[in-house]
């Protein structure tokens, strides 16, 4: 497998662009002495005709190397443009020097340039084009091996400079515009990884802090459970209702304790291995409702009779984060909650919340959970949680508010069974 850097790719990509301004560059100064032979009759023809086809030749290598091994170093780019700069010079020299219309193709290179290589790099191209422009005024051969009509070379002259205009247009458009858009794409990929990193890292931050938190929690539960046992054998026998039904609470309390350090130890060891499970919508919410039961035996969660026939893949932290966006609903409506499932599209399946709450602040509204915000209620770190964990799975969580309440939408990718899985070609 070949590993390319980051500047590697863009040249790669940049490669047919350049080819294609070469090229085009290329065809213009052809069709120039094309076009000049009609009227005039040059000095150097053959030597233009032979400088074009090394030109073709070269910006042909300069693609495949680009191509095939993109250099590693802007500065090989930056030799190529400034070969572009003495090439289009040298072609300029042998057909009348700075006189020549077509003067205003040494423009191009160093607008290239300035989108694509360091600035140092096109500083130093800006003035190799100025330095050439310069030569060019201070040395040229004459062109024309004839006296023409001063009239003809005039509008020659004219019809070149805007044909130059119009090309050099054209060519900044389709090639300088295409680099440009590609190298703001990858801006903005840039950002968006370094986000996600920094998102990753405060999840790494708050997981180290639960498993601090969980291995200091190990010794006092023991110590209770083991308090509780005591208790018991002291008060066997005295017939304490009250107190029997205290402890079998308190009883139930450890355990339920004792099971979440172990559903988080489980949960670590499955993140670990990447462990994902295929289920049915329906068996998914079946255990999230049998887990939610157990957590709020009194919780007024309607959940929703009908499920769609599809195949998602989860994992314990998936349900984590759903329990963590049910005990928020919980938390701001304790009169009603709701959970449907529906269909969004053939490859999404979309888990609703809905509660009648006062609504989740303004900075929630439309993509809760990107960042852990304070709240009285407790829902920050365990929103950005519940939407770190969805978008690891390749999900997506919205937030819908409005008078009724808060409306919360996880979008979740459907596993396609083999039926539904497209069918690839192998040729032999």
């Amino acid at each position: 497998m070949e590993w390319l850097t980051h500047s590697q790719t863009g040249f790669r990509q940049a490669a047919r662009y350049l080819l294609g301004m070469r090229l085009a560059i290329i065809v213009t100064l052809l069709v120039a002495v094309a076009v000049a032979e009609t009227t005039i009759t040059l000095a150097h023809r053959a030597e233009a005709l032979l400088l074009c086809l090394l030109y073709g030749v070269l910006a042909t290598l300069g693609w495949l190397w680009f191509s095939r091994r993109p250099p590693a170093s802007a500065v090989f780019v930056s030799l190529t443009l400034a070969a572009d700069l003495v090439l289009i010079g040298f072609w300029l020299y042998l057909t009348g020097g700075y006189t020549n219309p077509l003067v205003s193709l040494l423009l191009l290179p160093i607008a290239v340039a300035i989108i694509l290589v360091p600035g140092r790099h096109s500083i130093v191209l800006t003035v190799s084009g100025v330095l050439v422009y310069t030569a060019l005024v201070l040395w040229h051969t004459p062109a024309i091996e004839h006296q023409h009509h001063g009239g003809d070379l005039a509008q020659l002259h004219l019809v070149g400079m805007w044909v130059t205009f119009a090309l050099t247009a054209a060519i900044l458009l389709l090639v300088v515009g295409t680099l440009a858009r590609q190298l703001r794409a990858q801006q903005s990929q840039l950002g968006q990884f370094r986000e996600n990193r920094l998102r990753d890292e405060q999840i790494i931050s708050l997981g180290l802090s639960a498993a601090a938190v969980a291995h200091r929690l190990g010794t006092p539960l023991n110590t209770m459970t083991l308090l509780l046992d005591e208790i018991r054998s002291a008060t066997a026998g005295r017939g304490d209702e009250h107190l029997e039904e205290d402890l079998g609470m308190m009883q139930q309390q450890l355990a339920l304790c004792s099971g979440h350090l172990q559903q988080l130890t489980q949960a670590a060891i499955e993140a670990r291995n990447a462990k994902l499970e295929n289920l049915a919508v329906s068996t998914w919410l079946k255990r999230l409702r049998e887990s939610a039961t157990l957590l709020w035996p009194a919780g007024p969660i309607r959940w929703a009779d009908e499920c769609p026939e599809a195949t998602v893949a989860v994992d314990a932290t998936l349900d984590q984060a759903v329990l963590n966006l049910l005990a928020n609903a919980l938390t701001a409506s304790p009169q009603w909650v709701a959970v449907s499932c529906q269909r969004a599209d053939n490859a999404r399946v979309e888990i609703i919340v809905e509660d009648h709450g006062d609504g989740l602040e303004s900075a929630f509204a439309g993509a809760p959970g990107e960042d852990v915000v304070d709240s009285r209620n407790g829902l920050g770190v365990g929103l950005f949680l519940s939407n770190a964990t969805i978008q690891r799975l390749g999900g997506h969580l919205r937030a819908r508010v409005s008078d009724q309440g808060t409306t919360m939408v996880i979008d979740l990718p459907r596993e396609l069974s083999e039926h539904d899985r497209p069918r690839m070609l192998v040729a032999d």
